[in-house]
């Protein structure tokens, strides 16, 4: 088994991380990249000379790039410098409140007891304790569990322990079982974003992702260069263990010979031949035919109506800022119902909730770490829409004008330098990631049993396999890489197994 060849399609945090596993354990392995750069939906646009990062934003779970590094016989530190943050977000309101959330979970107890009162401060140190129970519950039976059952995680919880299978929640709204902790419609807003995480509606999301609160609560770390410098350790790594990562290669279909998946054939019309292939892509584009007709009989299609949210992207840059922000800010809406609304009937909303990455800022109120013009991006919620949609340029204005006009709203202004705004839209994802509609986490988690509607690693063709954001265990680049560790041990597993 040793040495045998191992394909990869697609350079992103589940196909680097793939890789650097089967490196690892003596694969041949060949990455192949169609963009210039790795990364996939972790990226980076260069505007005014400097690159912003344009994709995710917040580094969770530090300890799945630790183990990952470990098992390649590296350090994390080695090849990464970050850093822990301590204010996690900053929160505002157009009623002009504002509200910074903490690591140290007493600072943000003290923090919501001067936000909306010391009942409410009780309140969510009881809603803290049910979301660390929640991740504590699910963290190896569902998040570690290579593709996980409803009866299997029922079986792995145990009949035994009800009150942790009551705890999880899948049959109870995020949204509704907020309003059973909080009395402020700011604070259920606020923790009913978690939902956007994975791309999906807090509306229409099960009560078990408020486990998303207790991951920020262990840790949000500041990557020093950017969040680009993920990828590009990752890829450093692959190569220190001897794998091949070809970019500028497009992947025009994977053959199948003897009813397995054996090899690609690349737009050149190169083929390489391969005892197993990984495809790091969305699974709709599989099922589309995007990879051919053979693989696309391998995976099941993503209904239109189960995607999860796409978005609309600013990266800009912006001189002498006076706003008082941190790395992570939110300007919400002053009705989230109505957002939501829009959001569902695959509208813009009029008034969007607003998140801005202040990639100079480091921590807290300090200065920001630069001289010049300061790096920032901002995302709002859109509608997955873009393979039946092109957005004209009075729309693309109309959402910039209501962007910014929602910050004002929440009491910060920002004066972004025009010929410098790098706007991206759900259509133009749809380019990116094509048969997806620009939907940026996969299939929404959506209903008690959405989350297991996700594919895992194997697929229906033997020798093709899956990882990404948009397989289990779902979005987000921890998620992406635990996805990609799944893949490399499905592999060897049925590689020994087809030997034996």
């Amino acid at each position: 088994m040793p040495g045998e060849r191992v394909v990869i399609i697609g350079a992103g945090i589940g196909g680097l991380s793939a890789a650097v596993d089967l490196c690892a354990r003596g694969m041949d392995v060949t990455v192949v990249e169609r963009c210039a750069t790795a990364g996939g939906k972790l990226s980076e646009i260069r505007t005014d000379g400097v690159g912003i990062d344009s994709g995710p934003t917040v580094f969770t779970m530090r300890w799945v790039f630790d183990a990952l590094f470990a098992a390649a016989g590296a350090s994390l530190d080695d090849h990464l410098s970050v850093r822990r943050s301590e204010t996690l977000a900053r929160h505002s309101w157009p009623d002009g409140s504002t509200f910074d959330l903490f690591a140290d979970l007493e600072r943000s107890v003290e923090a919501v007891g001067d936000l909306a009162g010391a009942a409410e401060a009780k309140r969510f140190r009881d809603f803290s304790k049910r979301a660390a129970l929640i991740y504590r519950v699910l963290e190896y039976p569902f998040i570690k569990k290579a593709k996980p059952s409803i009866l299997g995680l029922t079986l792995d919880i145990g009949l035994h322990r009800p009150t942790d299978q009551w705890s999880i929640m899948p049959y109870r709204s995020m949204w509704s079982e907020l309003g059973s902790y909080f009395r402020d419609p700011r604070l259920r807003q606020l923790f009913g974003r978690y939902a956007t995480y994975c791309g999906a509606s807090p509306f229409k999301s099960p009560a078990t992702l408020m486990l998303i609160a207790h991951v920020e609560q262990q840790g949000v770390w500041l990557v020093d260069g950017g969040m680009q410098r993920i990828p590009e350790a990752l890829a450093g790594l692959v190569g220190t263990l001897g794998g091949t990562i070809r970019y500028g290669e497009t992947c025009a279909r994977i053959v199948r010979d003897g009813g397995r998946a054996a090899a690609i054939e690349l737009a050149s019309g190169e083929r390489i031949e391969a005892d197993a292939i990984i495809v790091n892509a969305d699974p709709a584009a599989v099922a589309a035919g995007c990879f051919g007709a053979d693989a696309s009989l391998a995976v099941d299609p993503t209904p239109s109506r189960t995607r999860s949210l796409s978005a609309m992207t600013f990266a800009f840059t912006a001189e002498d800022i006076a706003a008082p922000l941190v790395r992570h800010n939110l300007f919400f809406s002053p009705d989230y119902v109505a957002e939501f609304d829009a959001l569902h009937a695959g509208r813009m909303p009029d008034i969007p909730t607003v998140y801005v990455c202040a990639q100079d800022r480091a921590d807290g109120d300090g200065p920001p770490r630069t001289n010049g013009p300061e790096r920032l991006f901002a995302i709002v919620n859109a509608p997955a829409d873009g393979d039946a949609h092109t957005y004209s340029t009075e729309e693309i204005e109309t959402c910039r004008s209501r962007t910014f006009r929602s910050m004002e709203r929440c009491g910060v202004s920002l004066d972004p330098r025009p010929e410098t705004m790098a706007i991206t839209t759900p259509d133009a994802f749809e380019r990116r990631f094509p048969a997806t509609g620009g939907a940026l986490y996969g299939r929404a988690g959506h209903g008690w049993d959405g989350a297991f509607r996700r594919p895992g690693a194997r697929t229906r063709m033997p020798g093709l396999y899956l990882c990404g954001g948009a397989t289990h265990p779902g979005a987000g680049v921890p998620m992406a890489a635990l996805s990609g560790r799944s893949a490399a041990s499905a592999v060897m597993a049925d590689r020994a197994s087809t030997q034996r």
